[in-house]
């Protein structure tokens, strides 16, 4: 099932403008789920990656229907998107790797490439930063983090749930990911080297 034949359509609540319903052209989830904390959520792959947008604070989840309620901070025309990304991903299987099958080198490098562009570069692009694939050797995959991301506190953080995370759901194969950012040098909004 591919991610782009996955047709979303999101409906903002009249009464409660921080609640956004996305109905999908197919099943997300049998029966009907609330998650109203992250801790809840991590039961639940999809509810889990919903809340790893900034300022999410409850996602229900029932048949085609994902609602999702925020704190009000956010343009939904900017988070539909990431929201959008987060059940096309969910609903579309990562690409699977057969005992024994061992990808070459480049397309190890053109999936990875592809799991920035596509989930995780327009996450971290909202806060001004990026995150650049440097290189694969022996797959390991050696990354960058620039923009927004460089020196900024939570872009540890940011590796390990996020980038690490899809990257590994996405390229099985992956043994190790670098980040061979320099956070102490540049010119960073959230970062002030000392002299």
């Amino acid at each position: 099932m591919s991610a782009e034949n996955i047709q979303i359509k999101a409906q903002v609540d009249h009464h409660d403008i921080n609640t956004c319903q996305f109905i999908v052209d197919r099943p997300v989830h049998e029966g009907s789920a609330v998650f109203d904390d992250h801790n809840k959520a991590k039961e639940h792959s999809l509810a889990d990656k919903l809340f790893m947008i900034p300022g999410i604070s409850k996602v229900e989840i029932s048949g085609n229907l994902v609602t999702v309620t925020q704190d009000g901070g956010q343009d939904w025309r900017q988070i539909g998107k990431r929201i959008g990304s987060a059940i096309r991903f969910f609903l579309s299987p990562p690409p699977e790797v057969p005992e024994g099958d061992r990808l070459p080198p480049e397309d190890v490098r053109l999936r990875v490439q592809q799991v920035l562009d596509e989930m995780i570069n327009p996450g971290v692009a909202s806060h001004g930063g990026y995150v650049e694939l440097l290189d694969v050797q022996d797959d390991n995959v050696f990354i960058r983090m620039g923009g927004g991301c460089q020196g900024c506190g939570a872009a540890d953080l940011t590796l390990k749930v996020g980038v690490e995370r899809l990257i590994r759901e996405r390229v099985p194969q992956v043994r190790e990911i670098f980040d061979t950012t320099d956070h102490a040098s540049g010119q960073n909004p959230y970062y002030a080297p000392s002299k």
